[in-house]
């Protein structure tokens, strides 16, 4: 791999300290080589004049599945848009539309600078996404969702449970850890009422003897929770600890609905919560409590979620709306730029038991990097704090270049790794095509 030089910005290491240093970068291998480093020759230099130069964003709650979806569910709360537009629109996916769905959420991730995720997919056809993030060279996570039972489930999405497993392991033994450890797998139930009591049982067992990740939603609707709540006689994260999933290798998305003991149960077992605040206030379903989180020394990362709940895979969006949310609850001082920032950089990396090697700008972590450029109108004058200019006024399109494990996959804003005319072509017939086999099954 040739060495890179990024020159003359403004490195945003997030690293212990917050070092914010006007120097090069280097990377070797895949690998950053040196921060601040100046006068060292490399085979591609980039120019990055005032611009900030941080690590990747990484969010911890995705759906590449569903980014086909996007405008197709608008105006409805969580069990309706799940029962009413979600599982059927899953339930007609292809291996054709599945791949089109992630090539075009891999795209837009990659284009506003998140360089890593760890997504949930649907039932079916994970393999594809997979074959995307391999090929695209994005570093993910990837779990298939599981699901054997609850009402109105479409018959394509209802499993047993033993083939759920076998199906979910099968894609662990092809996946995990395959390009250097820039693909790895992840158990994913969907949610309690999803789930049987004994399929999560053994997802917990399994996990531990493969260390993989458990990733699953929890808590984010009043109604999920009363469902839970009237089949197991437990709110859903005491459910969830009673059946072994919680932990530091457990991620629950959005749990928004928390009593104080349902905390201390997170606290207490070292889980990581994912924030979704845009999901959570397109769906009506509430605001989390993130500042005791976080005060408590609670794991919160950022997700974006996705595009039928959001309605884009955006990390400045979220980085934003996760601060102002904070300060309207709570006070202006609430929840800093600096932390904001750091929920989808080093906390994210924490959240995925990555942080030895992504995260920030430190010699020896793998070279996921962008450059974002604030020579723009929404960003002048240059103030003397920039990370207050990333986290509240630069946007997505201002990433210039990113970079994952030491690869270029958007140079100058240009996608180098697909090709946007045809990612676009494809999820606009296959999304054509998946609500024409959705109106055929009507009929």
């Amino acid at each position: 791999m040739n060495k890179i030089l990024i020159k003359n910005g403004t490195l945003v290491t997030m690293d212990e300290t917050d070092a914010v240093v006007d120097g090069d970068l280097l990377i070797s291998d895949g690998r950053i080589a040196g921060v601040g480093v100046s006068e060292t020759e490399a085979e591609t230099v980039i120019d990055a004049a005032g611009c900030a130069v941080l690590p990747g964003f990484i969010q911890t709650h995705i759906h590449l599945c569903q980014t086909l979806f996007r405008g197709s569910a608008d105006d409805l709360s969580l069990i309706d848009w799940l029962k009413k537009r979600v599982w059927p629109m899953e339930a007609a996916h292809t291996p054709e539309s599945i791949r089109a769905s992630a090539r075009l959420g891999v795209a837009e991730m990659i284009r506003g600078g998140t360089t890593c995720a760890l997504t949930m997919e649907t039932v079916n056809h994970t393999e594809e996404v997979f074959r995307v993030v391999e090929e695209t060279g994005f570093r993910a996570t990837v779990g298939k969702c599981m699901m054997d039972k609850g009402e109105e489930v479409p018959a394509a999405l209802r499993e047993e449970s033993e083939n759920s497993i076998r199906e979910s392991l099968s894609l662990l033994e092809r996946w995990h850890n395959r390009a250097s450890g820039r693909i790895r797998y992840c158990f994913a139930p969907r949610f309690a009422i999803s789930c049987t009591r004994e399929l999560l049982e053994e997802v917990s067992r399994l996990a531990r003897e493969r260390g993989v990740m458990i990733h699953t939603h929890a808590s984010e609707n009043l109604t999920e929770i009363e469902i839970v709540e009237s089949e197991t006689g437990q709110r859903n994260v005491t459910y969830l600890n009673s059946l072994g999933l919680t932990g530091p290798d457990v991620l629950l998305a959005h749990c928004v609905h928390l009593d104080d003991a349902e905390l201390e149960t997170i606290l207490s077992t070292g889980t990581h919560v994912s924030h979704c605040p845009s999901s959570n206030l397109k769906l009506g379903s509430g605001l989390a409590r993130i500042k005791e989180m976080i005060e408590m020394g609670i794991s919160v990362s950022l997700g974006a979620d996705g595009a039928p709940c959001n309605n884009r895979l955006d990390a400045f969006t979220e980085m934003r709306t996760a601060a102002l949310l904070q300060k309207v609850l709570h006070g202006a001082d609430v929840l800093s730029a600096r932390q904001a920032l750091r929920l989808v950089t080093k906390s994210g990396a924490r959240a995925l038991g990555l942080e030895n090697e992504i995260g920030s700008l430190e010699a020896g972590k793998r070279a996921d990097v962008i450059i974002v450029d604030l020579n723009r109108l929404h960003c002048a004058p240059r103030p003397k704090d920039i990370v207050s200019v990333l986290v509240y006024s630069a946007q997505s399109s201002d990433v210039t270049t990113t970079i994952v494990d030491g690869r270029v996959l958007m140079s100058e804003r240009k996608l180098l790794s697909l090709d946007e005319e045809q990612v676009i072509e494809e999820a606009d017939r296959e999304a054509n095509l998946l609500l024409a086999r959705i109106e055929e099954g009507r009929s």
